[in-house]
């Protein structure tokens, strides 16, 4: 969908603040249904800051993985990059880059992860395979785990989590913000692995194939054996992993941040569970969580937010 021009764009008027966050809005509830539920128990100040973050890596990733993405080239990427310099410099050049300018002035989010996802779309320009999950965690971590950097940014933390009563540095649950954005794209891979393979690319890592014995070939054929179904089980226990060591970050989070994150946290690995429903058939069933089951986590995460 997005392509950067080749030639400076013209001037023009762009949109104000409150309609570029609906803008970032509309685009969040149409892209990423369980991710809007969760941001929907924020506050509001916050809710729109993260529309605003998630419609900029939404764009970002669409570069590389949109309708377009094959005219996409390292210097559209390189112009992708000076355009966020711009907006960190509070120079919008889109309608919804105003929010995000806006977002910008009123959070301390620094520009490092931001530009590590940029990094992590120039992988996916020249990489369609990873050896080791070395190598995967990496690109996990630019195309996702920065996303965690990012919102913790907006989420703050609470300052009962200092240190010592007379410290102002508290603790950021950095770490488990990072393992929150990978468990998210381990399970986003795993989800797709049909789809990617369409697309010729595989990214469950090749040695750990090989380990089950189960060849790029058959990945490609959608074969579903007792090879896929223990190579998959291996790769959810360690998305389940991910998922469980985020979770001891969030009651150092600021509490109003505490029930969306671990709504949006519960919601998200019971793709997992639903992968497990689907007998690990990736291939020709999309697992996904109904409503009805989203619904019914919040009043659980909500407990858990406040005992937790």
């Amino acid at each position: 969908m997005l392509q950067l021009p080749k030639s400076p764009p013209t001037v023009k008027m762009l949109v104000s603040t409150e309609e570029s966050y609906e803008l970032c809005r509309q685009i969040t509830a149409k892209y990423s249904k369980t991710f809007y539920l969760g941001t929907r128990l924020m506050a509001e100040a916050k809710r729109r800051a993260i529309w605003a973050i998630y419609t900029w890596c939404r764009r970002t990733d669409e570069l590389v993985d949109g309708p377009l993405a094959s005219q996409t080239t390292p210097e559209t990427l390189d112009d992708w990059e000076r355009q966020l310099e711009s907006l960190f410099s509070g120079h919008p050049l889109t309608d919804t880059d105003v929010a995000l300018v806006d977002t910008l002035q009123s959070f301390p989010i620094d520009i490092q992860p931001f530009r590590d996802m940029i990094a992590g779309q120039r992988m996916d320009l020249y990489r369609s395979r990873y050896q080791t999950f070395e190598e995967l965690n990496l690109y996990c971590y630019r195309v996702a785990g920065t996303v965690g950097l990012m919102s913790e940014a907006v989420m703050g933390v609470d300052a009962r989590s200092s240190t010592t009563p007379w410290s102002s540095d508290a603790k950021h649950p950095t770490d488990e913000a990072v393992a929150l954005g990978i468990a998210n794209q381990l399970t986003n891979i795993l989800r797709d692995v049909g789809e990617d393979a369409r697309r010729g690319r595989i990214y469950l890592p090749l040695e750990e194939l090989a380990l089950f014995e189960y060849t790029e070939e058959d990945l490609f054929r959608g074969v579903v054996d007792d090879r896929w179904r223990s190579l998959m089980q291996f790769q959810i226990h360690r998305a389940r992993k991910y998922f469980t060591e985020s979770q001891r970050g969030i009651s150092r989070l600021s509490p109003d941040a505490r029930w969306p994150v671990w709504s949006a946290l519960m919601i998200y690995s019971k793709i997992l569970d639903a992968i497990e429903a689907n007998g690990y058939d990736v291939f020709s069933k999309r697992a996904y969580v109904p409503k009805a089951g989203k619904l019914l986590c919040l009043p659980v995460a909500w407990l858990r937010a406040q005992v937790l």
